[in-house]
């Protein structure tokens, strides 16, 4: 069979070894023609996921028709602040028949992503990957377990054989509501969990930042039509557990820089990545208003973000807030 991915970063080459390796043909699309000349030529993407050979059969390209024309399925690893840009750029490719499985985590403002690709390209069947998965260990072959969401049980069926490896496990799910929102979510308290350790703060205080963290994340959820079950799932805690605590993550990476005292500015420049959390961060704080509820994390990360409210300040201010009960 035919796969695209559409996105040529970590996670969609990651993506696109593993769907390789179980014999596939997959095109790997890159937005730019001199990515697309360099993957071609040293079969391995140096930048940003080195160490890791591209197979023969994985065709990369930079042409958007050949890489989805005929394609049995559509994976897309566009990062969210590029998701419109490249759903308008499929549009004209994509036909009713094809599906699309959305793998990148993060919001358009107060939209899922797979509501902008659904904007976008309206006839098309989407549905979302997520779960713990850095794709440096994915890439590498390591044991892995992610969830599939789709509105159509027989599609994520399909969709489960498509992707299932014996390194590679894969779940099913009704909830791409609760699966979409706890892979972006989670972003927002990983960053919380490195400001933690820039800080120098403990175990104690990253495990308390984890286990609120959910709290809010399912309470904004549940507002929004998820199922609270799915945020204890592997798109929710899992997902935060392995972001929130890893040197691979980049969300915590940036996390910790700025509790060093570094400005956002300098932050994302020395990530030189997308950082899904800081703009995460605004659209959660303007949901929670919105579904008017209660993320005091969330609330104190857009502050240190936006704000210019002192890391330690906020840390200060959650922890003296009004008691409760748990």
């Amino acid at each position: 069979m035919k796969t695209a991915v559409i996105g040529s970063g970590g996670w969609g080459t990651a993506m696109a070894v593993l769907l390789a390796g179980k014999g596939n043909d997959v095109y790997l699309w890159s937005w730019i023609q001199e990515e697309t000349d360099r993957l071609n030529r040293d079969r391995e993407n140096k930048e940003f996921l080195p160490g890791v050979m591209i197979p023969d059969n994985v065709i990369c390209t930079h042409d958007m028709g050949e890489c989805i024309n005929g394609a049995d399925v559509i994976v897309t690893a566009a990062p969210s602040p590029a998701t419109r840009t490249t759903a308008k750029q499929m549009a004209q490719y994509v036909k009713p028949s094809q599906r699309i499985v959305n793998i990148s985590k993060g919001l358009e403002g107060e939209l899922r992503l797979s509501e902008v690709y659904g904007q976008e390209i309206p006839d098309a069947d989407i549905s979302v990957l997520s779960g713990p998965s850095h794709a440096e260990e994915v890439g590498r072959g390591i044991p892995t377990t992610v969830v599939i969401a789709s509105k159509n049980a027989k599609t994520a069926k399909y969709l489960q054989n498509i992707f299932m490896t014996d390194r590679f496990r894969v779940y099913t799910s009704d909830d791409i509501i609760g699966v979409e929102l706890g892979g972006a979510l989670k972003n927002v308290i990983a960053l919380c969990a490195g400001i933690s350790d820039g800080l120098g703060y403990g175990d104690n205080t990253k495990a308390a930042l984890i286990t609120r963290g959910v709290a809010e994340i399912t309470r904004l959820g549940v507002a929004m039509g998820a199922k609270a079950s799915t945020f204890a799932g592997l798109s929710g805690l899992g997902d935060l557990i392995v972001t929130g605590t890893s040197r691979l993550s980049r969300n915590h990476t940036a996390g910790e820089l700025l509790g060093q005292g570094m400005t956002l500015d300098e932050t994302l420049e020395k990530v030189h990545m997308v950082v899904e959390g800081v703009n995460t961060a605004s659209a959660a704080y303007n949901l929670s208003k919105k579904y008017n509820v209660e993320t005091p994390i969330i609330e104190q990360a857009y502050n240190v973000l936006y704000k210019n409210t002192d890391p330690s300040k906020a840390v200060n201010l959650l922890m003296t807030r009004e008691r409760k009960s748990e």
